[in-house]
């Protein structure tokens, strides 16, 4: 069975900007254990959005590992954010809502800086919060 982590924004964040040591450890550790990386797009945009373009180069070696996915908005997956986003009750949260549907349709934990936000949207899904 394979296995693997969402990332989001504050995660790539993280690793872009050596902010964490332990956000490249897990990147490096996929890429032994074969371990997926889901990246979902809306966290990516934001991301880029965030950090320093002093940054953009070590994101984009996190964006090019063989073990990273980018998961789309696509009209599907923007049907599907929409939809659990208007079952919270909260619309504010497009690219939280994102990150969660990937989590929650794979099965695998979210890392993260920031869990609040993550955790006020769905409190049953796995959230790995950096150190």
């Amino acid at each position: 069975m394979i296995g693997g982590k969402v990332l989001d924004a504050s995660a790539l964040a993280h690793f872009a900007t050596v902010k964490s040591i332990y956000a490249q450890a897990v990147a490096w550790a996929a890429v032994e254990d074969n371990t997926v990386l889901v990246v979902p797009a809306a966290a990516l945009t934001l991301a880029w959005a965030d950090i320093p373009s002093s940054s953009h180069e070590v994101l984009e070696v996190l964006l090019n590992l063989p073990v990273t996915v980018i998961d789309t908005l696509d009209r599907a997956r923007a049907q599907d954010v929409g939809l659990f986003l208007a079952g919270t009750g909260s619309k504010e949260q497009p690219t939280a809502a994102h990150v969660l549907q990937c989590a929650r349709d794979r099965g695998w934990p979210i890392l993260t800086a920031d869990p609040h936000t993550l955790r006020a949207l769905d409190s049953t899904v796995e959230v790995e919060e950096l150190p």
